[in-house]
C-alpha cells in the first residue's frame, strides 16, 4: 500500500478547548479493555446512556459495530489486532478534538497497542478502564457462544483460549463484574469522571 505524500495538516479556527468550554465538561477517551464477555459493552451502553441525561455529549465506539463498517478489511492476527486498535485510536483522537467524552469498548488484548492509543492525545485525555473477569467466569457467561467455538477449533487465535490478554498494569479504572453489579460499574466511573473535574 503506497502512502500519502504531499500533504499538510490544515488546523480549525475553532479550538478543542473552546469547544470544551461550550460544551461544559472536558473531552478525554474512555478506553474500556478486557476478555471478550468481562462485560465492556454492556457497561459502555449503560454509560453512555446515563451521561446522556447528565447533558454530556458522549459518542461510543464498540468493537463488534467498527468491524462491520471502518475496519471490516481486518481479521485477528496480532498485525491485524494492531492496525484495528491503532484506527481506532485515531477515530477516538478526533472525537477527543471535537469536545466529546468517548467511549471504547476493544478487548485491546496487547499493552503496546493501549500504550499507542495513549500517545495520540494528551495527558489525561486517555483513562484506561480495566473491565476485569477470570477467563473461566467470562467462558460460562460466552454470550455470543464464541468461546465454544474456540474451544471446538471453530475459531483460532481468540484472545484467552489460543491469543494472549495482557492485563493492564496501571489501569486509570478497574472494574470487576464478578464483583460489581452494572449500576456500581457505572456509578464508578461517573465518580472518577466528577472526582477528576472531567465533569464540570
Amino acid at each position: 500500500m503506497s502512502k500519502s505524500t504531499n500533504i499538510s495538516w490544515h488546523d480549525s479556527i475553532i479550538t478543542k478547548t473552546e469547544r470544551q468550554t461550550k460544551n461544559k465538561h472536558k473531552s478525554a477517551i474512555l478506553w474500556f479493555t478486557g476478555l471478550s464477555g468481562a462485560g465492556k459493552s454492556t457497561i459502555t451502553v449503560e454509560l453512555e446512556r446515563k451521561l446522556y441525561q447528565l447533558g454530556i455529549y458522549t459518542y461510543r465506539l464498540d468493537g463488534d459495530n467498527i468491524r462491520h463498517g471502518l475496519n471490516k478489511n481486518l481479521g485477528f492476527s496480532p498485525e491485524d489486532r494492531t492496525e484495528n486498535i491503532r484506527r481506532i485510536g485515531e477515530v477516538a483522537k478526533l472525537f477527543v478534538d471535537a469536545g466529546v467524552l468517548t467511549l471504547t469498548a476493544f478487548i485491546s488484548p496487547y499493552r503496546e497497542d493501549r500504550n499507542q492509543v495513549r500517545a495520540l492525545v494528551a495527558e489525561r485525555e486517555f483513562i484506561e478502564v480495566y473491565v476485569r473477569c477470570s477467563l473461566e467466569a467470562c467462558e460460562h457467561r460466552d454470550p455470543k457462544g464464541l468461546y465454544q467455538k474456540a474451544r471446538s477449533g471453530e475459531i483460532t487465535g481468540f484472545t484467552g483460549i489460543d491469543a494472549p490478554y495482557e492485563e493492564p498494569i496501571n489501569p486509570e479504572l478497574t472494574i470487576d463484574t464478578e464483583e460489581q453489579s452494572l449500576d456500581e460499574a457505572v456509578q464508578q466511573v461517573i465518580n472518577y469522571l466528577l472526582e477528576n473535574e472531567y465533569l464540570n
